[in-house]
């Protein structure tokens, strides 16, 4: 369930439709003066796998063949990439249209018992993934505090749009001292499948990396990670307590509420090393009370 993806025989044929992430915009501010800005795009996707309807995403659009690519993949819908033949975003029809080379088996039963998630937008996962999860057992990696935070500095050199527009999660494939991809959206379980779709395409396993992602850490970024055979997940936002449990269940060390030096570990702290530990910070001082009539 959770091998490495090999590299593709062939690459499937695919269009380069990706879209400005963001748009400007006049606005008025609190003074009534007229300010030029930009705002994020959100465009709706529908997939269609062999000319059937599977799901309309909202999205930026910027990288919309990987998050195609990425949602069947974390989905469990298509077991190999070497399964697609093309992937073709056609936004006249904000479309995209996925080809298989054999089809896919059972559709009915892949699509059954829906459930929508927590996640930005509204994310979905299908009762065909959810009864995988104890196929799921993620091996034990360590994670040295040093590594933690050359991740929360490097990814403070990106979130672009972020920047710009707000109103986005961005989400980042590290390695080592390298951020590999990092990917804005509106939802951050978009971001996730772009960078499920990329690493897919690549052949990129998913030991011996960090996936970080602005946003909570729920059940469903907790299982898009374990999909992608990727052991540690970071989060600058907290975590529910089903993404939690998850977790625990498929061996995702969980690191949350990292920020500069702060870093809180909800699950794997047997596996951290502590190599560059912080100087205590002074306790806060206590005000004196005094009585001006004394």
């Amino acid at each position: 369930m959770n091998q490495p993806p090999a590299r593709p025989a062939r690459r499937p044929s695919m269009s380069a439709a990706g879209l400005s992430p963001s748009h400007p915009v006049q606005v008025l501010d609190e003074f009534g003066t007229c300010r030029d800005v930009h705002v994020a795009g959100e465009r709706p996707l529908t997939l269609y796998v062999d000319k059937r309807e599977i799901v309309t995403l909202m999205t930026l659009g910027s990288a919309p063949e990987l998050l195609a690519l990425g949602y069947l993949r974390n989905q469990g819908f298509v077991q190999t990439i070497d399964a697609i033949l093309s992937v073709q975003v056609d936004w006249q029809s904000d479309s995209v249209a996925v080809t298989t080379s054999g089809g896919v088996d059972d559709w009915e039963g892949k699509l059954a018992h829906r459930t929508v998630t927590t996640g930005c937008g509204q994310g979905t996962v299908f009762g065909s993934l959810m009864d995988k999860l104890d196929q799921i057992q993620l091996p034990p990696v360590v994670l040295r505090q040093s590594e933690i935070y050359r991740t929360l500095q490097r990814v403070n050199e990106y979130n672009e749009v972020y920047r710009r527009a707000g109103a986005v999660h961005g989400c980042a494939l590290c390695r080592g001292d390298d951020i590999e991809i990092f990917v804005e959206d509106v939802g951050r379980h978009n971001a996730a499948d772009a960078i499920s779709g990329h690493m897919w395409l690549e052949g990129l396993p998913g030991g011996g990396r960090i996936f970080y992602t602005t946003g909570r850490l729920t059940s469903e970024m907790v299982i898009k990670v374990a999909m992608m055979g990727i052991p540690i997940l970071v989060s600058r936002s907290g975590v529910t307590s089903q993404g939690m449990d998850l977790a625990r269940r498929m061996g995702v060390t969980l690191v949350a509420r990292a920020k500069g030096r702060h870093f809180l570990v909800y699950h794997g702290a047997e596996r951290v090393l502590f190599d560059a530990i912080p100087r205590a910070r002074p306790a806060p001082a206590h005000r004196t009370q005094t009585n001006d009539g004394d």
